[in-house]
């Protein structure tokens, strides 16, 4: 099929509008509520998804949209856009300047097109299947750092990370006693971002959603990085295990995760 350059469209515009949105609400002190003891949700995260599937309704009536806050609607016309209106809510939540949209669109079960926009630093990543990455429109390259020890690396912890932290704090030791250094942004799509622009060499998690990676796997894989699971079979978006790096770094990354 080939690609509708309404896709890409639709996903820059969705996450430029939600960028508006987060601008509106940043450091205002935003109503915010709990999903879970440390899960956040506010005002600008409901508002920012509702713009979204409003605007994919009025274009595309058939498609559907996984989102954070809203959920799924279940089987559509094998199109389905999969958002997270603000990844990164505790950080806003705090007034901590790191957090973005992240938008996909996966098309008969393979995500083809995803967006994502930080509306602080006013960074616009972009990606479409065998198009490259590009960032404001500018191409990216991913590392060629292949040493553990001369890699900086990203990783988050779950929201489940208070019932069972020895598991997450074992591996995040093991990375330290490995790599240059280990950050923690707090958004995953921002730290798949980097790791597409050469910021960070490789990134893990173990907990995420769908919405949290689907845009920033493709950003990674199409600026010549790996994206798989723990095991290195090709990414399951519902397995919630995520190993991204610029492919030579990752099975040095693979080995550290699976030894603990």
């Amino acid at each position: 099929m080939a690609p509708d350059p309404r896709w890409l469209a639709t996903a820059v515009e969705g996450a430029l509008a939600a960028g508006r949105i987060h601008r509106a609400f940043f450091r205002q002190h935003p109503e915010v509520s709990k999903k879970g003891p440390i899960d956040l949700v506010t005002a600008a995260d409901l508002a920012a998804e509702r713009e979204f599937r409003a605007l994919v309704a009025a274009r595309f009536p058939t498609h559907v949209v996984l989102g954070e806050e809203y959920g799924d609607p279940g089987p559509g016309s094998g199109f389905r856009w999969i958002v997270d209106p603000l990844d990164g809510t505790t950080n806003f939540a705090h007034g901590l300047a790191l957090f973005s949209v992240s938008i996909a669109l996966e098309i008969d079960g393979r995500v083809d097109v995803g967006a994502v926009f930080d509306p602080i630093a006013e960074e616009l990543y972009t990606a479409e299947r065998g198009q490259g990455t590009r960032l404001n429109g500018q191409r990216l390259r991913v590392t060629s750092t292949a040493d553990l020890a001369d890699c900086l690396l990203c990783t988050g912890f779950p929201y489940s990370v208070r019932e069972k932290p020895a598991r997450q704090v074992e591996v995040f030791a093991a990375f330290l006693r490995e790599a240059r250094a280990v950050r923690r942004l707090g958004s995953a799509a921002l730290d798949l971002c980097y790791i597409a622009a050469g910021r960070f060499d490789g990134f893990w998690e173990d907990g995420l959603q769908a919405w949290d990676v689907a845009a920033g796997a493709l950003i990674v894989e199409e600026a010549g990085g790996r994206v798989t699971d723990f095991a290195g079979a090709p990414l399951d978006l519902a397995s919630g295990r995520i190993v991204a790096s610029n492919g030579a770094a990752h099975d040095a990354m693979r080995r550290v995760i699976l030894e603990g």
